[in-house]
């Protein structure tokens, strides 16, 4: 699958969204493809997490192990797929004056019974759509910590 990037500026300290973003436990919070996360062990951070994320768009339903595989504090968290659907993916932070651009950033790789290229083709353009209304959600969520609600 091509990679899909998507990406939002919030209007809030780096610091701020940051926290959020690093928070790996919270993603279900604000991800509207994620039913839950369970970390393999203790760790919650850094290079080496791991964790399996329970995801559903609309009736399908999979498990996506994932492992961090980069993490640059207020600026980079990668991981690997490493379950049935494979790939990487970025959460990406930039400054700019005012506030953060968080770029998400994902390329996934279907087996073939699950419909391979094809699933890939179709994928990236829903997949697009629901990490957009994700962010948008991200956003909100900052705004409302930023603004003490």
């Amino acid at each position: 699958m091509p990679s899909v990037s998507v990406s939002v500026v919030i209007d809030a300290p780096l610091d701020l969204v940051w926290q959020e973003v690093a928070d790996l436990g919270s993603h279900p919070e604000w991800m509207a493809d994620a039913d839950s996360i369970r970390f393999a062990d203790e760790q919650r951070r850094g290079v080496g997490t791991t964790m399996q994320v329970a995801t559903r768009l609309g009736p399908l339903r999979a498990s996506d192990w994932l492992v961090v595989t980069a993490w640059e504090e207020k600026r980079l968290i990668e991981v690997a797929h490493v379950g049935t659907v494979g790939g990487w993916g970025r959460f990406r932070l930039d400054p700019l004056a005012g506030g953060v651009r968080f770029t998400w950033t994902e390329e996934l790789r279907f087996p073939l019974w699950l419909g391979g290229p094809v699933t890939a083709f179709v994928a990236q353009w829903i997949l697009a759509v629901v990490w957009r209304r994700n962010l948008a959600l991200f956003a909100d969520r900052v705004g409302k910590r930023l603004s003490g609600r």
